[in-house]
């Protein structure tokens, strides 16, 4: 449990006298000299946990300000606050990339909301399909996952989590300028790398249920303005795994892997 609790708090290879510096994020404005006290949780995890005390590193995000060097002041068990002391990184455009699933069950919900988190997805909009099996979508405890997800891999910004819809709902109400790549195992053109060839962002990554898209629901996802079927290749994926696949394909041809 140890173990999971300094996980969850995040942290970079920076290190502060031979630790990582663990990594937040806070909904509270951030600039120089301000301080920002921490949730009961939060306190828990620094203090109790990682044996953080005052005078500590901490680097801190709220999706707006950029990320911040801050230090651990005012501590006790319960309660603490960080000092802000310098930016260092400003806050980026997030990656123009909406990704659609159909929601999975309870168990690999929380891997798919860490790993698009990681991918750096903008939003995310649960769609219900024909052959979606997945129980009650729990908004926030999806976003809490989507939030661990950021803290752990640097990422500066939230995607926004919305509550499920239906996918005809989803499909009317999108933009028809964006594109909108889904994953199809009989899509025309076998090679994923040259169907997204043109494609570019912002747009949006469908991905279908265990058991696929329905025959009609193929249909009018390929006869859409915009859209690009794609093929994840010869071996039949879990919805999750196809979720990884198909955003690092999407990241690769033409978004931002590029401009590293």
């Amino acid at each position: 449990m140890k173990q999971r609790d300094e996980n969850r708090a995040g942290s970079l290879s920076d290190n502060d006298g031979g630790r990582h510096v663990p990594r937040l994020f806070v909904d509270a404005p951030l600039g120089e000299g301000l301080q920002v006290a921490l949730e009961r949780e939060q306190v828990h995890r620094l203090v109790n946990v990682m044996r953080r005390s005052a005078g500590d590193k901490v680097l801190v995000f709220n999706g707006r300000d950029g990320e911040w060097q801050a230090e651990l002041a005012q501590v006790t068990k319960k309660a603490a606050v960080l000092d802000l002391k310098s930016l260092l990184r400003p806050q980026p455009k997030p990656a123009g990339i909406t990704l659609a699933f159909a929601p999975l069950k309870h168990a690999r919900l929380d891997y798919v909301a860490q790993k698009a988190a990681e991918m750096g997805v903008a939003r995310i909009v649960p769609v219900i399909t024909r052959h979606t099996v997945a129980g009650k979508f729990n908004t926030e405890r999806f976003r809490a996952n989507v939030i661990e997800g950021a803290e752990q891999c640097g990422v500066l910004w939230i995607a926004e989590v919305e509550k499920a819809m239906p996918l005809e709902r989803f499909l009317s109400d999108r933009d028809t300028a964006e594109p909108l790549v889904f994953c199809d195992e009989a899509a025309e053109i076998a090679n994923p790398v040259e169907a997204l060839a043109k494609v570019q962002t912002p747009l949006t990554v469908l991905i279908g249920p265990e058991g696929g898209f329905s025959q009609d629901e193929r249909e009018k996802l390929r006869a859409l303005a915009g859209s690009v079927s794609v093929s994840l290749g010869p071996r039949i994926m879990r919805a999750d795994t196809a979720l990884v696949a198909a955003l690092a394909l999407v990241q690769t041809a033409c978004g931002d892997w590029q401009s590293r």
